[in-house]
């Protein structure tokens, strides 16, 4: 038997009661590019990950909406985008993801935001999942 007919009979026999492995490989993929330091920074590779991203983060997985809030929030230009990109973020932070949390005490602390209790509510929980950087902002926001 070929290993081609094997494959094909193989299929055959998968029992329809076994759960189907969700598709994650636009996800890896998206995490893949903006993990890479050549890559990362060009804004077509951000606009690819980006669309990789978004369907992962409709169906609430933590580290596709961390990812896309933070594209959305830093890298475009209208308030529309960044609003829905906030609101990914405030998911992800709810969820315990670190990143998240981090970003939202960064974008609370900067000057045209200036949400002081926003910013010290998600610092501390970033700093209490051992994030230095969340524990230095929070210093600076409490003379």
């Amino acid at each position: 038997m070929s290993a081609n007919a094997y494959m094909k009979s193989r299929a055959l026999f998968v029992s329809p009661s076994q759960p189907v492995p969700p598709k994650r490989l636009p996800l890896r993929l998206a995490l893949w590019l903006l993990d890479r330091p050549r890559l990362g920074h060009h804004a077509s590779v951000k606009r690819l990950a980006g669309r990789l991203l978004k369907q992962p983060a409709r169906q609430g997985v933590v580290i596709a909406q961390s990812r896309l809030g933070q594209l959305l929030c830093r890298d475009c230009g209208n308030a529309r985008d960044r609003r829905i990109g906030l609101e990914l973020l405030r998911q992800a932070a709810r969820s315990g993801d670190l990143r998240a949390q981090l970003e939202l005490g960064r974008h609370y602390c900067q000057p045209r935001q200036r949400e002081p209790l926003q910013a010290r509510h998600w610092l501390e929980a970033a700093a209490a999942q051992g994030s230095h950087e969340a524990a230095r902002l929070l210093q600076r926001l409490n003379p």
